[in-house]
């Protein structure tokens, strides 16, 4: 398909505009998505193979490794992600000869330009907005493989409108948006098991029980081949190296280099995937490449240079990962836990949340680990946690804790302590705050 050219406004100004076609940020419906992609002529349906990914953890860990092992093969992906980190940019990868690349700000208001103007001022979020353009992109650009994340849930998710997905992913299902999702595990995982499609190969990472009884109900519902984590393929630790195994063999493969045990889980999802579809052929050497170069920033990243990295006491480890839920907090304690195996240091927690969080029991997590807890406030987010309330819930956890009126202020004060050890740093809680932290150290995603 060819759009139109872009006017010369600036982007923030046009997803602003955009951003006040609906009095809700989240409105979950399909009917708007549906409504504006027969208006665009299904630009949904014109897409390469897609791979549909939902789950609550590891979303943007899995497709990361799933698109590091497609472009090892010489393959052309593209993959649209959410939320960003610093520009919209990074939720559209488009898929080139050699790699893919962000789109550009040209491109991007071009595309997002011609759906609002198919809309006509109709009512729609902006995310079934971004959604739509996303669709419009990918079928304008030739590629091999498409990957989507969801961005909320899956039933009613305004990516969940593709109707025949080469594979589903469920990545592992927790408790997180029970305001959107349900306020039990078996509600919120039949949310997410609601991308399963009629005959098509779904991949699940290991599940709770009772999450797993309703993925595997709903896949049996729509006669969906299940490949299950520890049923039917295995991943594992070995020596250092992740080993895969499934009914067709063993792979011996190099570590991931993202950081923590989780991470090899969400790499094995990523193998079981591609090894799921039939019509993709990948080589051992691609699988490895792939497992060894993916990159997603946020997570579990080491801050070893940039504008903050001298800001803290001397020779400190500065960390960043976006978890903000309990069971991101929980796999991201484990990921501390292996660094203080390997060199113990005294561990700082500095944190931000959103309101709708549950602060305590992502804080729990970090009980065994540490006392102090540094409260910071999210800049730019009206629906930001107060620190004071971020603080209270450390108390109740009998850690010690202070506020800070930003990250920067928070690594100053822990800079004029006397340290026998240089403490290490993870600064966490939020996506949004570990955005606002690579832009004011320098380094965005790419």
């Amino acid at each position: 398909m060819s759009l139109p050219a872009a006017r010369s406004q600036p982007l923030g100004d046009l997803i602003a505009r955009l951003a006040a076609l609906h009095p809700k940020r989240i409105d979950l419906s399909l009917d708007r998505m549906h409504r504006l992609l027969a208006r665009l002529d299904h630009p949904e349906r014109s897409l390469p193979p897609v791979i549909h990914v939902a789950g609550t953890n590891g979303k943007g860990s899995t497709i990361a490794y799933l698109r590091a092992i497609l472009e090892a093969a010489a393959l052309r992906v593209h993959v649209y992600t959410s939320p960003y980190l610093v520009r919209i940019n990074e939720c559209y990868r488009l898929g080139e000869n050699g790699g893919g690349r962000l789109v550009s700000d040209a491109e991007l208001r071009r595309v997002l330009e011609y759906c609002e103007q198919v809309n006509q001022g109709e009512p729609i979020t902006i995310f079934e907005m971004e959604t739509a353009a996303a669709f419009c992109l990918f079928a304008e650009h030739e590629a091999d493989v498409v990957l989507l994340e969801t961005g909320l849930g899956g039933r009613l998710d305004a990516t969940n409108v593709i109707d025949r997905p080469s594979a589903t992913v469920i990545t592992p299902v927790s408790m997180d948006h029970t305001e959107f999702l349900g306020s039990s595990l078996t509600a919120i995982a039949g949310e997410k098991a609601a991308i399963i499609k009629r005959g098509v190969p779904v991949i699940c990472a290991e599940q709770a029980p009772e999450a797993m009884s309703v993925i595997e109900t709903q896949g049996n519902r729509m006669r969906a081949p299940l490949h299950a984590a520890g049923q039917h393929w295995h991943v594992g630790v070995e020596r250092g190296r992740l080993v895969y195994q499934d009914e067709r063999g063993l792979m011996d493969l190099a570590a991931p280099k993202l950081f923590g045990r989780h991470q090899f889980d969400n790499a094995g999802l990523a193998i079981a995937t591609l090894r799921a579809i039939g019509t993709i052929r990948i080589g051992m050497g691609a699988f490895e490449a792939g497992i060894v170069n993916a990159e997603w920033p946020a997570r579990m990243q080491r801050l070893a240079s940039g504008a903050l990295a001298d800001q803290g006491p001397k020779a400190c480890e500065i960390w960043l990962d976006g978890a903000h839920n309990a069971e991101g907090g929980r796999v991201t304690a484990a990921a501390l836990g292996d660094l203080e195996e390997r060199v113990s240091r005294p561990l700082v927690v500095i944190a931000g949340m959103m309101a709708n969080k549950d602060a305590g029991a992502f804080l729990a997590n970090f009980a065994g680990l540490t006392r102090h807890i540094i409260a910071v406030p999210i800049p730019g987010r009206d629906n930001a946690m107060p620190p004071d309330q971020l603080a209270d819930a450390a108390r109740v956890l009998g850690m010690r804790v202070e506020n800070a009126a930003s990250v920067e202020a928070a690594l100053h004060a822990l800079s004029c302590l006397a340290y026998e050890v240089p403490p290490r740093i993870l600064i966490t809680g939020s996506l949004y705050l570990a955005g606002h932290v690579l832009a004011i150290n320098g380094t965005p995603p790419n």
